[in-house]
C-alpha cells in the first residue's frame, strides 16, 4: 500500500486531487486540522477536507483519511467524533509536525517528549469513534533525539491505534537527508507480538530504487510518499511496476491545478502556488525547468493562463 502524505502549505486538497489522477496511492492522509480548546463548527474539516463531501474521496476516487493535531485529549475526541460523523476514510493523529509555531503551541514532534500523554490522546479519540472508524498516527522519531522513539511507539500501540507511520527522522533533522531508515526498523521491531500494528515508513523515497531499499531496510510493507510524489508524480505506479508518467501528461493536470488554485487562494498568491508545483517537478523533468523558467517572473493570472492555454492547446498540424 503507497500512502499520500500530508504536508502542510504544499500538499493540500488541491495537489491531492491532481496528484492522485496520476494513479498509483492507495489512500491519502489530510493536511493537519487545529484542535486547541474548542468544539470545531463542520465547516472547518470541510476546509481542510473538502472531500468530505465527495464520500471522503479525491475525484479519482481515492480515499482521504483526516488528520488532527492537538495536546488535549478530551478536546480532540469531542472533536474526532464529530469529524467521524462526517465520513472521512478514518482519523489520523499528527504528532510528527516539525513547525516552530505548531510545537510552540504544544503541537505536533514536541510531544513526542511526552509519550504518556500521546498514549492518552490516542486512547481518547479511539474510544470517542465509532469502532469501524480507523484511527492511526504519525510521528517522527523523536523531538531532540531519538531516545524514547520506542516508548511512543508503544503508547500510540497501547492505546488501541490501528496503524503508525513513523517519519524517520526527529524534529531536529527536519527534512534534511539521509532518512534514518534503521532506527525505524529498531522501533518497529521493539513493539511486542500483542501490540504489533501495521508500521508504515516514510522520509526520503524519491526513487523507485529508494522504496525498494526502504523496504529491505525498515521491514515495512507499506510506505507513505510526501515531496517524492510532488516531484515526480508517477512515483507511484513507477514503484508497482506500472510505468510512470511522461511529461506530456503533466500540462493538462497543471491546468486542472490552476483552475482550483484560482477558486480557492487569494489572486495574489496564487501564481506562486504554481511555481511551487513546478519548483518540484523541475527536479524530475527538464520541461518543467523550462516552464518554470518562462513563469518565474509572472505572477498576473491572466499571463499564467494564456500560458497554460499555449501548453495544452493542440498542436496545428503541418502543412
Amino acid at each position: 500500500m503507497l500512502l499520500l502524505a500530508p504536508m502542510e502549505g504544499l500538499l493540500d486538497a488541491t495537489l491531492r486531487d491532481v496528484l492522485t489522477r496520476t494513479g498509483g496511492i492507495d489512500r491519502c492522509v489530510s493536511e493537519f486540522i487545529r484542535v486547541t480548546d474548542m468544539l470545531l463548527p463542520e465547516r472547518v474539516f470541510v476546509r481542510v477536507v473538502p472531500e468530505l463531501l465527495n464520500d471522503g474521496r479525491t475525484r479519482a476516487g481515492v480515499p482521504v483519511r483526516a488528520q488532527l493535531l492537538g495536546s488535549d485529549p478530551s478536546c480532540l475526541a469531542e472533536n474526532a467524533e464529530r469529524l467521524a460523523s462526517l465520513g472521512p476514510h478514518g482519523i489520523d493523529l499528527n504528532f510528527g509536525c516539525p513547525a516552530k509555531t505548531v510545537n510552540q503551541s504544544r503541537g505536533g514532534a514536541v510531544l513526542l517528549d511526552e509519550p504518556e500523554l500521546i498514549g492518552r490522546i490516542v486512547s481518547a479519540v479511539r474510544r470517542a469513534v465509532p469502532a469501524h472508524v480507523p484511527v492511526s498516527a504519525k510521528m517522527r522519531l523523536g523531538f531532540n533525539d531519538d531516545a524514547r522513539a520506542e516508548e511512543c511507539a508503544h503508547a500510540i500501540a497501547e492505546a488501541g491505534a490501528d496503524e503508525l507511520v513513523i517519519h524517520a527522522r526527529t524534529k531536529a533533522h527536519g527534512y534534511r537527508p539521509p532518512a534514518y531508515w534503521d532506527r525505524l526498523a529498531e522501533v518497529r521491531q521493539s513493539l511486542p507480538p500483542h501490540l504489533r500494528l501495521p508500521v508504515i515508513a516514510n522520509g526520503e523515497i524519491w526513487t523507485v530504487a529508494d522504496a525498494v531499499r526502504c523496504r529491505e531496510v525498515t521491514g515495512c510493507e507499506h510506505l507513505m510518499i510526501g515531496r517524492g510524489m510532488v516531484t515526480d508524480p508517477g512515483l507511484a505506479l513507477a514503484i508497482k511496476g506500472q510505468g510512470g508518467v511522461a511529461w506530456e501528461v503533466l500540462p493538462p493536470l497543471l491546468q486542472i491545478f490552476w483552475q482550483q488554485v484560482s477558486a480557492r487562494v487569494e489572486r495574489r498568491h496564487r501564481a506562486g502556488r504554481l511555481k511551487q508545483w513546478l519548483n518540484y517537478l523541475r527536479k524530475r523533468y527538464p520541461e518543467a525547468q523550462q516552464a518554470y523558467d518562462d513563469l518565474r517572473l509572472f505572477n498576473e493570472p491572466a499571463h499564467i493562463e494564456a500560458w497554460l492555454q499555449r501548453q495544452t492547446a493542440p498542436q496545428a498540424c503541418a502543412a
